[in-house]
């Protein structure tokens, strides 16, 4: 009986601590500048996406803020998830909020998008 009990609390417990950090895992919002600086976080970049561009080998690249090579930010998806936007190109010139973790690539900072839910679509009021 006793041991039933603990069990319930240390799951009571888990549960707590889930639903209290959750908040602070809502990650925050960076402008495609401010994401050279979160190298490594787990965050969401803001901008427009000024160029959606597929190379050769099927991989794409949202271009944000700016064309190749002079854009602050890119969003990438490889060829294996590129199946899963078949619209990807209906963003370009609009807003998008995209989360996960932001990577350093030669330089320039990145997320790497595996699921469309990692890109939101803001609209203008």
């Amino acid at each position: 009986m006793l041991k039933h009990k603990f069990k319930k609390f240390i799951l009571l417990c888990q549960a707590l601590l889930i639903l209290t950090t959750a908040p602070s895992l809502a990650q925050k919002i960076y402008t495609s500048s401010e994401a050279i600086n979160h190298i490594g976080e787990f965050a969401s970049v803001k901008g427009n996406v000024h160029q959606v561009y597929i190379s050769s080998k099927g991989n794409i690249f949202l271009n944000i803020d700016g064309t190749y090579p002079n854009n602050p930010f890119s969003v990438v998806i490889f060829k294996s998830n590129a199946h899963k936007f078949p619209n990807i190109k209906s963003l370009e010139g609009k807003t998008i909020i995209v989360t996960g973790t932001i990577k350093l690539y030669r330089g320039k900072p990145e997320i790497i998008v595996n699921n469309p839910n990692q890109i939101k679509l803001i609209k203008k009021p």
